[in-house]
């Protein structure tokens, strides 16, 4: 019988514990060893779901770096602006790294992470969860099998959401480019690389465009009756953004995962009331410091001469991506769930059904998340590093096409990869 893989937890916020997750439903092929995290209630959380004692448990990364766990691979997990120093460290350790993504805010830190990597020789997975999906390995198989013929333009749509856009990117963690990382890399580079995947066929060209245009101070509702936080706003009722709905709304349906729980670590009415009343996902959006914009294109040209139109938007209900894809001999439809497929040749549209029923906490982007856990443990358990489909070689290129959009967003130039 194979020995499970021993993790170590670095971050224990939303990510880094869906990640754990795969070792309590999967005990037989993964366990949770130790974790770092800053805030106790968190930390303490997960090490009790794993039965780890107080010593298994540090306040940060480097805690855990300097005691040196019997772990087999470290699961980078947190903020996107502490990435590369846990990275190096680690890598230098001879763990193999599963690294959120992104990889880090800028090319130079992820040339770093790339480096360190590299010469330590160990694995190295980033999380760019849509290439482990049911969906789009179904896809990638007709498209290889040639589909639709050769591919030639593509279109793909980003449907942030109103209120993700609002929770994740005007409240939250990624509403500042100097905290975080510019919106294109924060949210969609889920999708860039996603693109290049595709394809198949390295970027050659981009260009971009979009800004901050909606969630801006200059339209908030008129003064009378307006506040900072929507609990004391007399125009909540009728705001699409309102905090209380967005979470006391789900609350009330019976929702208490995420996005509420990012607001208290112990889910109750009382709980995330005060935290609307005295923390950053109670403001008002017309009031709070973000600055990543809620609306972007990017243009692609790729080698081989096939293009792409990638669109990303708050302004959607919340639903999972939707892709064009024409071809010389077809052309597919698909929305993360459903592919439709049109042949030209014999004038039939054939539908195939990717979904599959789970419950798991790793069932999160179409079961991307338990498909990458998958991966990443048969990669080390087995010593396979082709069982990776994200490894930092395929990341750093589709993250430089990202630093290269947002070149192109700021300057107006269409810029040669």
């Amino acid at each position: 019988m194979r020995t499970p893989v021993r993790l170590a937890i670095a971050g224990a916020g939303s990510r880094g514990t869906v990640y754990a997750q795969y070792a309590s439903e999967h005990p037989d092929r993964a366990r949770v060893v130790a974790v770092a995290e800053p805030r106790a209630a968190y930390r303490q959380r997960l090490a009790a779901r794993h039965g780890l004692d107080a010593a298994h448990a540090y306040a940060d990364w480097e805690e855990m770096a300097v005691a040196r766990p019997a772990a087999d691979a470290v699961v980078i997990a947190t903020q996107d602006a502490m990435h590369v120093e846990p990275a190096q460290r680690f890598a230098a350790l001879g763990y193999h790294l599963l690294l959120e993504k992104p990889m880090a805010p800028d090319e130079p830190g992820c040339r770093a992470i790339h480096a360190a990597v590299k010469g330590a020789g160990v694995m190295c997975a980033v999380c760019h969860v849509l290439r482990y999906t049911p969906y789009t390995r179904q896809l990638k198989a007709l498209l290889d099998a040639g589909a639709v013929g050769e591919i030639v333009s593509l279109q793909h749509l980003e449907p942030v959401g109103y209120w993700h856009q609002a929770h994740s990117f005007v409240r939250g963690n990624w509403r500042s480019e100097r905290e975080s990382s510019p919106m294109l890399l924060a949210k969609s580079c889920h999708d860039i690389d996603w693109l290049s995947h595709i394809v198949g066929q390295p970027c050659l060209r981009v260009s971009s465009f979009g800004s901050l245009q909606h969630f801006r101070p200059e339209r908030k509702p008129p003064a009378a009756g307006a506040a900072t936080r929507c609990v004391d706003c007399s125009h909540e009722p009728q705001c699409p953004y309102s905090a209380l709905r967005i979470y006391l709304g789900r609350l009330a349906q019976g929702h208490s995962g995420w996005p509420v729980d990012v607001l208290a670590s112990e889910v109750t009415v009382d709980t995330i009331v005060q935290a609307l009343r005295t923390g950053p996902y109670g403001r008002c959006v017309y009031a709070c410091d973000n600055d990543v914009v809620d609306h972007q294109v990017v243009n692609l040209e790729y080698a081989g001469g096939a293009t792409a139109a990638f669109t990303m938007t708050a302004f959607t209900r919340s639903r999972d991506r939707e892709t064009h894809i024409f071809g010389t001999s077809g052309e597919i439809y698909g929305d993360g769930a459903t592919i439709q497929r049109f042949d030209f040749r014999t004038e039939r549209l054939e539908t195939v059904d990717t979904r599959r029923a789970e419950s798991s906490a790793l069932a999160g982007h179409g079961g991307g998340d338990a498909g990458l856990m998958e991966a990443f443990v048969t990669a080390v358990a087995e010593d396979r590093p082709e069982a990776l489909l994200s490894g930092v070689d395929a990341s750093l290129e589709s993250h430089r096409i990202v630093f290269a959009a947002e070149r192109s967003r700021r300057t107006g130039e269409t810029v040669t990869l």
